[in-house]
């Protein structure tokens, strides 16, 4: 039993009745779905009416309109390839911040040497072969690299002693300067430097004979009577040791250093670790020696400061200035001898056998290794020479003594 809104009693509906309200409900929902479904369904009045083929591939892609083919019908058509622009270079790795930088380096040590051959009257000897030469580096024989002969221009250091010392020292020294200027060639560097207490630059490397003339014509009145020889020759060394190439000191003095701060043994050491730096001595005031030894001179007179004795001992240094880097150390008596021995110091520049080799102890230690150069015949045995007389000639071989390797921190 049911109860209507006001509380009333209604009686229960019948099964007919309930039937025909569902039929109603059911008509109602298909009619709103109808509607609904033409209100979505596009409108193809524009279009004509012809029905659309069938694709008879279903699995087929349309080709897109960049393929540059028909849109239509057929395969894709593959559209032409367009030049692309080159690879961009690799990028280089980003350096890590801390991180050390890094490099590989094989240091291969080599070895110059210039050899001087003449007789023992001092003549070159001209066109030896690579075969001729045995090179030993402590007593060890070395392969040698690079070999050859050449007439080739030379850089050179005239260094002058110039004091007021001795009138005889001062015009011997001027005149050996005069005979080494007239050899010069066209092609050679020069410089001039005169010393006294200290050293004193006069003319830089120049190829102008007329400017080295010109520094020596300004020899003229000497500063000081002292003679700093060690201290002129450390100082010429220095400077001239950072231009690449051979280079010569041509050493115009008495030899006798007076007041220098170095001492002997620290220019020895000096000109031990010179490279490609040969030193030739020319002594000067021989006669004036002479004279006040036998004569038994007073210094105040005759400008000599030292004894015969002291003179003597500084000819041996000169000596091993010439023997270390491969020179000649020369002694004349007369002013007559310079023009002919300012020729043998030309010719002995000019006309050396360079030679090269890699050392068979590639230890960079800071040692000091001894050469020694000798030579062979074809077969091993000593080196015949004949003159143009058809004599036996022995030959003596001018070359550095020894080396000071690299050192090189591990």
């Amino acid at each position: 039993m049911f109860f209507g809104v006001f509380g009333q009693k209604k009686q229960a509906p019948t099964c007919s009745k309930i039937l025909i309200r569902l039929v109603v409900a059911l008509f109602c929902v298909a009619t709103v779905a109808t509607v609904s479904a033409q209100s979505q369904a596009p409108d193809t009045s524009q279009q004509p009416s012809t029905s659309p083929t069938p694709n008879p591939n279903p699995n087929k892609q349309d080709a897109p309109p960049e393929a540059g083919g028909p849109q239509d019908t057929g395969p894709y058509v593959v559209p032409k390839k367009k030049e692309e622009p080159p690879a961009p270079p690799p990028e280089k790795p980003k350096k890590v911040e801390g991180m050390p930088d890094y490099s590989i380096r094989v240091d291969v040590p080599v070895v110059s040497l210039d050899v001087l051959v003449t007789t023992k009257d001092g003549q070159t000897i001209p066109g030896l072969k690579q075969d001729n030469f045995k090179i030993l580096e402590d007593g060890q024989p070395q392969k040698i690299a690079t070999f050859g002969q050449t007439e080739a221009p030379i850089t050179a250091v005239l260094l002058v002693e110039f004091a007021s010392t001795n009138y005889d020292f001062m015009v011997e020294a001027l005149n050996a300067s005069y005979a080494f200027a007239n050899t010069l060639k066209k092609n050679d560097w020069v410089s001039v430097i005169s010393y006294d207490m200290k050293p004193q630059i006069l003319v830089d490397f120049t190829q102008d004979k007329r400017e080295v003339i010109g520094a020596l014509n300004q020899l003229r009145i000497p500063g000081f009577a002292e003679t700093n020889l060690f201290d002129a020759l450390f100082d010429t060394i220095d400077r001239i040791d950072r231009i690449e190439g051979k280079k010569y000191i041509i050493l115009v003095t008495t030899g006798y250093d007076s007041f220098s701060r170095l001492t002997f043994d620290k220019i020895l050491k000096k000109v031990k670790s010179t490279k490609d730096i040969t030193i030739y001595p020319v002594s000067v005031g021989f006669m004036a020696r002479e004279y006040c030894e036998v004569h038994h001179c007073q210094t105040r007179s005759m400008g000599i400061h030292t004894t015969s004795l002291d003179y003597d001992q500084a000819d041996n240094e000169m000596r091993t200035f010439a023997s270390l880097t491969g020179g000649r150390a020369y002694f004349p008596r007369f002013q007559g001898e310079l023009p002919q021995l300012f020729g043998e110091v030309a010719a002995d520049i000019r006309n050396q056998y360079s030679i090269s080799y890699h050392p068979t102890n590639p230890k960079l230690d800071g040692t000091y290794r001894k050469l020694k150069v000798e030579l062979q015949g074809p077969e091993g045995g000593p080196l015949k020479i004949r003159d143009q007389h058809g004599k036996d000639v022995k030959p003596v071989v001018y070359a550095r003594e020894g080396y000071t390797a690299k050192h090189t921190v591990e």
